[in-house]
């Protein structure tokens, strides 16, 4: 299988994660439940990892890094805190359904700052039309899961900075790919996945929290620590991680993330965009297709998306599948990205790229799609 849904998940992992988690069943119980050397164990892995995740993402105090279930599970502790019932909001429109859906049941006044794909520019200037001191919080992705628009989160940190304005950034498909500085950017909160450009498991992710950001818990239980008290501790990370952590996603995240160091986010973004060039040089001439696509990639990441005019994209996808090509089509769970775009009735075929595909793939990708075009048309 040649798989290019890496925005979804990164299906293919370095050799040391799966190994990783292996040894954390094998040698590890919970951290902060005993003294014992499996205990102990446990909870250095878990201070390795958070330790690496805050030199990766410029924090000082790896406290600040919280362990979720996923980038949504952590997207909706940062909302929660920071937007009340009927609070008001503004994001982007390219956000995921992991954000618009918090912000609906919350009952938000959400106000969208709407610009054209691949102008970051406009994007700076809907967000500086639409950001006022009375604003609960802004919300960004930082890269859009269907077309890989990169946004100008660094522009609309410093306006949020000026204002007073908290800054929530969902950084699902930039994290491992694009630099990221907490301590600069001042956000009060990132959201991330362990499982996409970190290359950790499924059911692994992190919330990195800002210095003196009143975060909130979504859950109450045990932590391992001030056992007595009946409310959740006061301090990070015990406050927002009630109940037994993913040992063994943790130690895999572990490795995922040592691998993306030691190669550097640049180096794998550099690899993944060399593709995606491939597969759009090698498209951009069939007719009655459209890719989405800025040039020369500037401004976008190693995913990008297409249309075939006169074709269902389940279809290409469906045709795809069944000469080993995996890609996803559909509204992708950002139903408002596709609005912004002007694809909300058709959807788009997505191909995504990881550290682990090759230029052979990108050639398959593009002699199967030439043939499925030609025999659906």
């Amino acid at each position: 299988m040649i798989y290019l849904d890496s925005a979804a998940t990164s299906f293919q992992k370095p050799a040391s994660v799966a190994a990783a988690m292996w040894e954390a069943l094998a040698s590890m119980s919970s951290p902060g439940r005993g003294g014992y050397p499996a205990a102990v164990r446990a909870a250095d892995t878990a201070f390795q990892c958070r330790s690496e995740l805050a030199e990766l993402f410029g924090l000082e105090n790896p406290e600040q890094v919280v362990f979720t279930l996923n980038a949504t599970h952590a997207l909706n502790i940062a909302i929660k805190s920071l937007v009340p019932p009927g609070g008001k909001a503004v994001i982007s429109g390219y956000e995921h359904n992991a954000v618009t859906r918090p912000l609906e049941a919350l009952g938000a006044n959400v106000s969208v700052a709407i610009a054209p794909l691949f102008d970051p520019d406009a994007v700076r200037a809907a967000f500086d039309r639409l950001i006022s001191p009375d604003t609960n919080a802004v919300i960004c992705s930082h890269v859009s899961n269907v077309f890989g628009f990169i946004q100008p989160v660094e522009a609309i940190a410093q306006i949020c900075r000026s204002r007073g304005v908290p800054f929530i950034i969902d950084a699902s498909q930039s994290a491992g790919v694009l630099p990221l500085n907490m301590k600069s950017l001042g956000a009060a909160f990132i959201a991330m996945p362990g499982h996409k450009g970190l290359y950790g498991p499924q059911g692994t992710g992190v919330l990195l929290c800002g210095e003196g950001v009143d975060a909130r818990p979504l859950l109450e239980g045990g932590t391992g620590s001030q056992s007595l008290q009946q409310k959740m501790p006061d301090f990070l990370p015990d406050r927002l991680e009630a109940g037994t952590l993913n040992m063994p996603g943790i130690a895999g995240l572990l490795a995922g993330v040592r691998y993306v160091r030691r190669g550097g986010p640049e180096k794998i973004l550099d690899h993944e965009k060399h593709l995606t060039q491939m597969a759009v040089q090698g498209l951009d001439s069939l007719p009655g297709l459209r890719l989405f696509h800025a040039p020369e990639l500037r401004n976008q990441t190693g995913v990008f998306s297409l249309t075939a005019e006169g074709a269902d994209v389940e279809a290409v996808s469906s045709a795809l599948a069944e000469r080993g090509i995996a890609v996803r089509s559909g509204l992708h769970c950002a139903p408002l990205a596709h609005r912004t775009a002007g694809t909300l009735n058709t959807g788009t075929v997505r191909l995504s790229f990881s550290d682990f595909n090759t230029p052979e793939e990108v050639a398959r990708l593009i002699r199967m799609i030439h043939g499925i075009l030609g025999r659906l048309f």
